[in-house]
C-alpha cells in the first residue's frame, strides 16, 4: 500500500469546508481524473475516473463520518484505496483540510507513478483546486450532516 498525506489551508469556516467535502457529485470540478460521481445512497457512491487514459469505475462506502471533523471512505470493489479527510479549525474564517489516503497500484505504470510521487502530486492539486473552489463561492453547494459510525472490531 501506499500512502498520501496533504493539507490546504481553506480560507472558509469548518462547516463550509465540511458540507462542501460531502458533495461528492461536485468533486470532478476540482479532482482531476474524475469523471463523475454518482451518490447512490448517503453512504455509497459510484466513481468514474480516467486517469493517464485509463478509464474505471468503482464503488466506495463512506465508512465513517461526523459533521465538521472527518469523513472516512473505503472502496468496495476496483482498485483498492481507503482514506480520512478531517477538518480542523484554524480561526473562524480558516480551515484546515488533511486528507490521508492509502491506495494500491495495480499496473506496472501505476506502480511506477507511485514511486515517482504522480498521485502525490495530483492529490496535492486536487486539494489547491478544491481551496479555490470553495473560497471563489464563499459558500458550500450543499451539505449532508448525517453522522456515520464505524464499522465494530470484532
Amino acid at each position: 500500500m501506499t500512502t498520501i498525506e496533504k493539507s490546504v489551508d481553506v480560507g472558509v469556516p469548518v462547516s463550509t469546508a465540511y458540507n462542501q467535502w460531502t458533495q461528492f457529485e461536485s468533486f470532478p470540478a476540482f479532482m482531476d481524473g474524475v469523471e463523475r460521481i454518482q451518490q447512490l445512497t448517503p453512504t455509497t457512491t459510484h466513481w468514474t475516473t480516467k486517469i493517464g487514459g485509463v478509464q474505471r469505475e468503482f464503488d466506495a462506502e463512506i465508512t465513517e463520518q461526523h459533521p465538521d471533523e472527518r469523513v472516512a471512505w473505503c472502496t468496495t470493489d476496483g482498485p483498492r484505496q481507503a482514506g480520512v479527510v478531517t477538518f480542523h479549525r484554524i480561526d473562524n474564517d480558516t480551515t484546515r483540510v488533511h486528507l490521508q489516503m492509502e491506495y494500491e497500484p495495480e499496473t506496472l505504470t501505476e506502480k511506477a507513478g507511485a514511486a515517482l510521487g504522480v498521485v502525490e502530486h495530483r492529490v496535492n492539486g486536487d486539494l489547491k483546486r478544491f481551496k479555490e473552489f470553495i473560497e471563489s463561492r464563499g459558500t458550500e453547494t450543499g451539505a449532508w450532516r448525517g453522522d456515520v459510525e464505524p464499522p465494530a472490531q470484532h
